[in-house]
């Protein structure tokens, strides 16, 4: 998959944001490296997903959406197998 466009260091960043407005929607206390680790690889995940629909983003705000999107997925996914609820 790649990064859409954006380079390494704007994956960072932009999936730091992501993660941090999931974690914001989704009511978590994660820190800082945590959000940019479920902002990228919720990108991924929301990337691959939203491809098998036929729907594609692309560039910062497109990997800031999938990577918040992702990210949500990752958090509720992570709370269904611990068994925590918000």
């Amino acid at each position: 998959m790649g990064f859409d466009g954006v380079g390494i260091i704007a994956a960072i960043i932009i999936g730091g944001i992501a993660g941090w407005l999931a974690g914001k929607v989704m009511n978590t206390n994660t820190g800082v490296f945590m959000n940019i680790i479920l902002g990228i690889v919720g990108a991924i995940i929301a990337s691959i997903l939203l491809g098998l629909l036929g729907v594609s983003f692309g560039g910062w705000l497109g990997y800031l959406i999938a990577g918040f999107i992702g990210a949500c997925i990752l958090i509720a996914i992570g709370r269904a197998v611990s068994g925590r609820r918000a």
